[in-house]
């Protein structure tokens, strides 16, 4: 190592350094402990003796305590506790500039909604024999009856005439006084699909007197169709040919529909489709535009509402295998078929943003999508009310 200059000036660096004593290296004690000085302790701020006392085994009453019923009552527990979290939803987007902390609450519902996905794996450390052992207590308790799920099917906007019958029954027959209270004024509110369809509604560049994209992409699309098809109608007759024609065809058929009001209020009415025309046409813009700087955020929050769907669906699919490990296809304790039932709530229908998942239906070739002038389209942050506020005072949390 002798010449080399940088191994030199390394070695000077400690040559002369004093040696630590053993006050300097204590540096861990350091601080003041506030603590003993009285006050609130953390035991009584989150209030763990009730926490820790909440758990009332049935099979403890029944002078047969069984360990595995406690796993099943606070696993269920933290379920319910965890999703109330995701209640206080940013719902209202009131000034453009309040999208930071919208996909921020977006975001936390999304890893509350994994850490729902992933307790059944503890769950499962329980076997059928196990839960065998203490089921009987449960009945008719059912898990159909919670309160908080429900509610936050409507807060995000599951569509009430889309829901499985629970023994051909209206969910909210399961529920009384209170709760069918809260459940009817859910209802009643408005849903984060709507205040998304809202939202999509106001996309700068829709306007007819404006960039008009709506318009630019039905006429790039079209040309672009033909121009495709003008290429295929040249090539020799061949299966090929006949193919790539055929998919043409389709191609065609699907874009047509794609620009027909009519139609898409057609789907919208079964149930197919549940954003209305302007706002799909939203969400198309900044699907395309995405790379734009003021389409990315927009684009990150359609992302993590479909990472909600996504998550929703796995908990329920979830659910269904762990019932149908627990029990088979015995009936559940509520009186329900089990999980045939279940079975039938794991589709599309349970699906809230269902239009976003198919906006990747209507890609198309990206010189065929309408150019951008950043000198003339810049797209302003519009906000719906002109203040000088970020937001209101409800929303400052």
């Amino acid at each position: 190592m002798s010449g080399c200059p940088y191994f030199e000036k390394k070695h000077l660096l400690f040559k002369n350094k004093p040696p630590k004593t053993e006050e300097d290296e204590d540096d861990s004690q350091a601080g003041v402990n506030k603590a003993s000085r009285g006050g609130i302790i953390y035991g009584d701020y989150l209030q763990l003796d009730k926490i820790l006392t909440a758990q009332v085994l049935q099979s403890e009453l029944k002078a047969d305590k069984i360990h595995d019923e406690h796993l099943f009552i606070v696993t269920h527990q933290g379920k319910l506790t965890i999703i109330p979290l995701t209640f206080a939803l940013p719902l209202k987007v009131r000034d453009e500039r309040n999208m930071l902390k919208v996909n921020t609450r977006i975001h936390r519902v999304v890893m509350i909604f994994r850490l729902l996905v992933d307790q059944f794996a503890v769950l499962e450390t329980m076997t059928a024999l196990d839960f065998f052992d203490f089921r009987e207590y449960l009945s008719p308790a059912s898990g159909f009856q919670s309160l908080q799920f429900r509610l936050l099917e409507n807060k995000i906007g599951v569509p009430d005439n889309l829901r499985v019958p629970y023994n051909r029954r209206h969910y909210r027959d399961n529920f009384k006084g209170h709760d069918s209270e809260m459940l009817l004024s859910t209802e009643q509110e408005p849903t984060l699909l709507k205040l998304v369809e809202e939202w999509l509604e106001r996309t700068p560049g829709l306007e007819v007197d404006g960039f008009n994209f709506w318009q630019r992409l039905e006429i790039n699309i079209l040309d672009g169709l033909n121009q495709e098809k003008e290429k295929i109608e040249k090539m020799p007759d061949s299966e090929e040919k006949e193919e790539l024609m055929a998919e043409m065809v389709k191609q065609r058929e699907l874009f047509t529909s794609l620009f027909d009001e009519k139609r898409h209020d057609h789907l919208v009415s079964k149930g197919e489709r549940r954003l209305s025309y302007k706002a799909l046409q939203g969400a198309l813009m900044i699907y395309f535009y995405r790379e734009e700087p003021r389409f990315q955020v927009p684009f990150q929050l359609l992302t993590s509402l479909m990472d909600i769907d996504t998550l929703m669906t796995k908990w329920r699919y979830n659910h269904v295998c762990m019932v149908h490990r627990m029990i088979g296809s015995k009936a559940g304790t509520g009186g329900s078929s089990g999980y045939h039932y279940l079975r039938s709530t794991v589709s599309d229908r349970y699906k809230v943003f269902v239009d976003l998942f198919n906006l990747a239906t209507f890609l198309v070739p990206r010189h065929w999508v309408p150019k951008l002038n950043p000198n003339i389209h810049t797209f302003l942050y519009t906000a719906e009310c002109c203040d000088s506020s970020y937001c209101s005072s409800d929303d400052s949390d």
